[in-house]
């Protein structure tokens, strides 16, 4: 091989070599930005303004949706149930709550979408990557562009889009508002009253026949409820949660407090019978030490002295109530208890 040949295939192989060389470090070359194309809308203003109210329609369908979400909330009662093909049977407020609300979000969705693609610019731009700290420049250079983006937006310019928008987006958090309601009824002052009342007798929950001071024994625990309240009452539940009644008989001298034994009945003592720490029913007693014991969390209660507090997390006593005898010979309230029963909310209001 001549000396001509091999210079030649060492230029080649250089050559071969940075060709190489730049393929690894760029194996894509950068095909660009194709061309801006126009949109109608861009060119045209009536397409345009089609467009604007085509917007400004999905926001309204929103607003008119969340008003329907309220009224159908208000409307429908709980256990409404209607037949919807090919669904069948169906709550009446579910389908319809679940169908508005739907359509609320839906509607602000697809208005920022079609708003987005026929009247925000369109334009594609590049932006060399930078720094993490933006410098000075750099933050003028965003402030720029978002003023550049709001008035591309024309959000200024057209104030049917921006008022139906915001419209749409003020209302529809009045759908979780109105939700709110559903966790449950106002208690207003449901909870600091119960069923007893003055001259109201105590009714045995076993036989349910009106109490006499001779039907409760010394040691003995009976289970009362108020005169009228009967089991197959549809408030039943929701009453004696609140108005069970235990009854104990401990001899006067036994009993160390001064306000329970006047509020007694010849040592006859009633007290609620829900526990003050979390409200569960309490059911065992022993008659040597006169303490009652809620079976939850074993809070301990000495009902020869308040009720109060022995042992375990209530932190209140037993509510008392003031019992006395009719002109029959029956026991009978005075009243209603002295405080709110079960746990001690009303401490915290």
């Amino acid at each position: 091989m001549s000396s001509q040949e091999i210079s030649e295939a060492e230029s080649l192989r250089h050559e071969q070599d940075a060709h190489g060389t730049e393929v690894a470090e760029h194996p894509f070359a950068d095909p660009g930005l194709p061309p801006h194309k126009p949109r109608k809308q861009d060119i045209d203003e009536r397409a345009a303004r089609r467009s604007e109210r085509a917007v400004a329609l999905l926001f309204t369908v929103s607003m008119l949706a969340t008003i329907g979400f309220i009224a159908s909330f208000v409307i429908f009662p709980v256990d409404k149930i209607i037949y919807v093909w090919p669904l069948g049977h169906v709550s009446a407020t579910n389908l319809s709550l679940g169908l508005t609300l739907g359509i609320a979000l839906f509607c602000i969705g697809a208005g920022a979408v079609h708003w987005g693609r026929t009247l925000m610019s369109d334009e594609e731009m590049v932006d060399e990557r930078h720094a993490v700290a933006a410098t000075p420049e750099v933050k003028a250079k965003v402030m720029a562009d978002f003023a550049d983006g709001a008035r591309e937006s024309a959000i200024g310019r057209r104030p049917l889009i921006r008022n139906t928008m915001f419209g749409a987006l003020a209302m529809v958090p009045l759908s979780g508002v109105v939700l709110l309601r559903e966790l449950g009824p106002l208690p207003e002052d449901k909870l600091r009253k119960t069923l007893w009342s003055k001259g109201k007798q105590l009714i045995n929950m076993n036989t349910n026949e009106p109490l006499r001071p001779e039907d409760v024994a010394v040691g003995s625990l009976t289970f009362a409820k108020p005169e009228g309240l009967e089991e197959h009452a549809e408030d039943f539940n929701n009453q004696i949660a609140k108005a069970a009644l235990m009854i104990v008989r401990i001899q006067p001298d036994d009993i160390k407090d001064r306000r329970q034994l006047e509020w007694s009945h010849d040592g006859i003592v009633a007290f609620s019978k829900i526990c003050t720490h979390v409200g569960c029913p309490i059911s065992l007693y022993e008659q040597q030490t006169h303490h009652v014991l809620c079976p939850c969390h074993q809070s301990t209660f000495d009902l020869s002295d308040g009720a109060r507090v022995i042992f375990g997390p209530a932190g209140h006593p037993l509510p008392q109530l003031r019992i006395g005898v009719n002109d029959k010979g029956y026991l009978e309230a005075l009243g209603d208890f002295d405080v709110p029963v079960g746990p001690a909310f009303w401490e915290r209001g």
